[in-house]
């Protein structure tokens, strides 16, 4: 049975949709102040929105114009000079509206997720607002944060406090949809923040001092740069793709040649990952992780007779061993980071004697050749897999698969 989003997915839906109704609905009695600018942001937030792409692996932010337009908006205190009264509930309706407009193309053609997306972006827009606007106009309470060095280390501080706070939504939503635990997925989060978060952030406070001194010509001028840096983030991805893509194409060598099961690697890399993220794995050793199961039965194209059913689990502790160092040699000519060919080589070892990624494969490879295509057999497969604890299978992690499986396997895939 699958894993059930429990409350605190809707809790956040519900938080944004109060913010966004209370923001459109105070707009809509008092009036749009400055509603120049306000179209004007919202014209870039929506743009934003729009351009948005799918999610590619180590992508943070789908949207960062959009991000970056909203954080602005939320920070703007001055346009050429004049004051602005525009105030918390404006931004909170104008990013609203400008995301909603932009996610509608995507709604329409059936990208998801939207919804997650829209309430990170309201929410965190607001907490900026909220830090922000009321230090500006008559009765700020805090004057020396609204000029002069205070106002610069406000611009500073903000942008980093609500990146943050993104950041602890997004996890604390992937671990409502999957239960993996909460800690590595918040530190995969901040991981990312030095990329394209650091531009979004630097972005939205120069888009709002340039306008303070520029006007509104000053959008499209500081928006080039992270138009540039998304470009280049996106080739960056896209090279991570293909080459991820390479390594699965010559993982499939072994089914191709008649050695293993069709699909055996890539439910193996599949369960893999998801058992690494239950045992607190995250970025580059999930990578790592993932990229050893897919290449981990290579070494069973140097036989002569294949095994049975590509099952090296059955095998002789010592032909075991035999063939993952001869796919830790074919791994090591392939290019790839030391690290996997370290893994592929020594998943036959004791468990005590090996890394945790080569302990995860070892066990999930096991627990696949047990399993075939019969979804059946699982509870046995896991009950053989217990009874090897004692030297074979490390304890911790057969359990962290049982868990895994109970919550349905896989589970649903993260957010963009």
């Amino acid at each position: 049975m699958k894993a059930r989003a429990p409350g605190v997915v809707p809790a956040v839906h519900a938080a944004a949709a109060v913010l966004a109704a209370a923001g459109l609905g105070w707009t809509g009695w008092y009036g749009v102040a400055e509603p120049v600018v306000a179209l004007a942001f919202g014209l870039l937030i929506a743009a934003g929105e729009l351009a948005r792409w799918g999610a590619l692996p180590g992508e943070r932010e789908p949207a960062p114009l959009g991000a970056a337009g909203g954080l602005a908006y939320a920070l703007l205190a001055e346009n050429a000079g004049q004051a602005t009264t525009h105030g918390v509930p404006q931004v909170v309706a104008v990013v609203t509206a400008g995301a909603l407009a932009g996610a509608v193309p995507h709604v329409a053609r059936g990208r998801g997720p939207v919804l997650d997306h829209v309430a990170r972006r309201v929410i965190t827009v607001t907490f900026a607002a909220v830090c922000v606007q009321p230090l500006h106009g008559p009765g700020a309470p805090v004057e020396a944060l609204a000029t002069g060095p205070g106002h610069a280390l406000v611009m500073l501080l903000v942008p980093v406090l609500t990146a943050l706070c993104d950041a602890v939504l997004a996890a604390l939503m992937v671990r409502a949809r999957t239960r993996y635990p909460f800690g590595p997925l918040l530190r995969e989060e901040l991981r990312s923040l030095p990329g394209i978060g650091s531009a979004v952030c630097a972005t939205g406070a120069v888009l709002a001092l340039g306008t303070a001194v520029a006007g509104l010509w000053a959008l499209p001028v500081f928006c080039l740069p992270l138009l540039l840096t998304q470009l280049s983030f996106r080739r960056f991805a896209a090279v991570r793709t293909t080459y991820r893509q390479t390594i699965a194409s010559l993982a499939r060598a072994t089914e191709i040649a008649g050695y293993t099961p069709h699909g055996h690697a890539h439910r193996v890399a599949a369960l893999s990952a998801a058992v690494g993220r239950e045992l607190g794995l995250s970025g580059p050793d999930l990578t790592v992780l993932e990229y050893a199961a897919l290449m981990h039965d290579i070494g069973q194209l140097s036989l002569v007779d294949p095994v049975p059913d590509g099952a090296t689990a059955l095998l002789p502790a010592q032909e075991q061993r035999r063939i993952a160092l001869l796919g830790g040699a074919v791994v090591r000519q392939t290019g790839v980071p030391r690290a996997v060919a370290v893994v592929v080589e020594r998943q036959a070892d004791p468990y005590r004697e090996q890394p945790l990624p080569a302990r995860i494969v070892r066990t999930v490879n096991a627990y696949d050749d047990l399993t075939g295509e019969s979804a059946g057999s699982a509870l046995a497969a896991l009950e053989q897999l217990r009874l090897g604890t004692a030297h074979d299978h490390h304890p911790e992690v057969v359990e962290s698969l049982a868990r895994v499986l109970a919550r349905g396997g896989l589970g649903p895939a993260q957010p963009g």
